[in-house]
């Protein structure tokens, strides 16, 4: 069916999406190289739920064939499924 979107800490969120938690260290270094290729975000990486349970940095975009992806990593990885 069609791609939707969910309202999430503000942003506009593609469901259904494939999602990958990685080490910060190693999501920060995707972004990087990411923003170096020119990839265009749905969402920008940035943290979200700052200061929250469940705080993570996280980005959204589209691999070549239209899938939404999305990247995070978390601090705290006992934060994963913080509510």
């Amino acid at each position: 069916g069609a791609a939707g979107h969910n309202p999430v800490d503000g942003h506009s969120v593609p469901v259904p999406h494939f999602g990958l938690i990685l080490s910060v260290p190693d999501f920060l270094e995707l972004a990087s190289r990411l923003r170096v290729a020119g990839t265009t975000f749905v969402i920008e990486p940035y943290v979200r739920f700052e200061g929250e349970p469940g705080e993570q940095w996280t980005m959204f975009f589209h691999d070549p064939a239209g899938n939404a992806l999305e990247f995070k990593a978390f601090a705290d990885e006992s934060q994963v499924f913080a509510k």
